[in-house]
């Protein structure tokens, strides 16, 4: 493996468990998989605050960086095979 393959591969690794952690961290809006565990109970205020609306962007963000590391990695495989 090259240095680009091992950095990308150790990037893809920090960027899924960020994702993950902040993926947990949204609250649960009701109606998925969460409502089946008894998660619904809680009560919804309305609106959202700008914590929720910066972790809505943080995740996106995140998600984005870890598509375009997959995809790097695609393209480094493809180039030294």
């Amino acid at each position: 493996m090259t240095w680009p393959i091992t950095t990308l591969s150790i990037v893809l690794v920090v960027l899924s468990f960020t994702l993950t952690a902040f993926i947990l961290l949204h609250r649960s809006r009701g109606g998925g998989l969460s409502d089946l565990f008894g998660g619904g109970m809680t009560t919804s205020t309305s609106g959202t605050s700008s914590a929720e609306r910066m972790l809505d962007r943080l995740t996106v963000i995140i998600g984005l960086l870890w598509l375009a590391c997959i995809i790097g990695l695609l393209v480094l495989y493809r180039a030294t095979a």
